[in-house]
């Protein structure tokens, strides 16, 4: 050991919703938790920035649900779209017995600077900026740490238990060999800003017509818009020129035809490669793997950010005990899997299923009519309450303890 290894009780690897909001919990229990965060700052654009009623619950439990509406931010009590040019509402969140019923759509960075300010009131909290885990430490085929890459250079931190939260390409859970089934997904993701105007609609909205997918997040003063393709499709999309897709673009919503020209070029537009996979087993001795790194989701839905949020929440209700006696064991990793498997594999099999006869069906270029899936959603109010609730507040919610 160097005078550069750090001792802390809990590393967790990764400064996104479930990293921070389980380093917050660790801290507020008592426990000495450290976590890495590779990036100077939290501020990358787009990322998953729906915050569900779920979490506004989880904050409301954690008396910060006041502080955290005071950031800029735009609610939806309901998901609109349209087919073709009927208009329809997918789901509705307005009659769930919470706090908020309704999405509120906030950056990512601001809801993380926001758990980070409340974090560091804790003594025993340290968050490390501009720090990436390079290694696990292992020793006798148990994880007793994790080395990192500092800006003072190599530093090896050694901890009872390594969290990983460093999402769907995560470094930790390949380092530990654990073997991931991909599930897969029939697309793949464009996203975009273009600006918004007095005149535009005040929905978020999705537009589905032949061969396209459009979703449309009111920024306020810009729309956050998501374009779908074939998973796949997105070089020989980008072989073509810009003007091509600014044209596409303004065929599927036409009130952007008079702005689409601020893609400049493809430079202007992110990739997002879709995924759907689920790890086979979460942990190995002295590490767990929580979020998009146990379970990487579609967008559809927007799910992702709530679901790893409710794995941190049960994470820290079941190991915080263990952590500050130095009990920790095997089964108490095993217990965070099972509380949250049942979750995971729900909403990953809703997920296909929109996929294959909803999404599928749209990007084969057919002439498009309203799914029988959507006219049932469409025509029962309880229905549209029902996937109100799986959206805003997925299988099993958890409650801070």
């Amino acid at each position: 050991m160097s005078e550069m290894d750090l001792h802390t009780t809990c590393c967790i690897v990764g400064g996104g919703p479930a990293g921070m909001l389980l380093g917050l919990l660790l801290a507020r229990a008592g426990v000495a938790v450290t976590v890495l965060e590779k990036h100077k700052d939290f501020f990358r654009d787009f990322r998953g920035d729906t915050i569900h009623p779920s979490t506004l619950e989880i904050m409301q439990q954690l008396g910060l649900l006041e502080g955290l509406l005071q950031r800029p931010h735009e609610i939806a009590k309901q998901l609109n779209g349209f087919i073709n040019d009927d208009q329809l509402t997918l789901a509705d969140f307005s009659k769930l017995k919470v706090t908020c019923p309704y999405i509120a759509f906030m950056p990512q960075w601001d809801f993380l600077d926001f758990i980070s300010e409340n974090a560091k009131k804790y003594n025993n909290f340290n968050l490390c900026m501009q720090t990436e885990a390079t290694d696990l430490l292992q020793l006798n085929g148990k994880v007793v740490g994790v080395q990192a890459k500092t800006p003072n250079g190599i530093q090896n931190i050694y901890a009872d238990l390594v969290v990983a939260c460093d999402g769907r390409s995560s470094l930790m859970r390949a380092k530990a060999d654990l073997t991931i089934t991909d599930i897969g997904a029939p697309m793949d993701v464009f996203w975009f800003h273009l600006p918004r105007y007095a005149s535009d609609p005040n929905e978020t909205f999705g537009k589905f017509i032949a061969g396209k997918i459009i979703v449309m997040i009111n920024r306020a003063d810009y729309w956050q818009c998501g374009y779908v393709i074939p998973k796949g499709m997105a070089v020989e999309y980008q072989q073509n020129s810009i003007k091509i897709f600014q044209d596409k673009v303004a065929e599927g919503v036409k009130f952007l035809s008079n702005r689409v020209s601020e893609l400049k070029s493809w430079d202007d537009v992110k990739l997002l490669t879709v995924q759907i996979d689920r790890l086979n087993t979460w942990y190995k001795p002295g590490l767990l793997c929580i979020g998009d790194a146990a379970h990487a989701m579609s967008p559809v839905g927007g799910v992702g950010i709530n679901l790893a949020i409710q794995d941190a929440v049960a994470a820290a209700n079941i190991l915080s005990k263990p952590l500050l006696s130095k009990t920790l064991e095997l089964n108490d990793l095993a217990a965070v899997q099972q509380r949250r498997l049942f979750p995971t594999k729900v909403i990953q099999k809703i997920q296909q299923i929109v996929q294959k006869r909803v999404i599928s069906n749209v990007l084969t270029n057919k002439p498009l009519k309203m799914p029988w899936l959507v006219k049932k959603v469409q025509s029962l109010p309880f229905t549209r309450r029902l996937i109100g609730h799986l959206i805003g507040m997925g299988v099993r919610p958890e409650r801070v303890q």
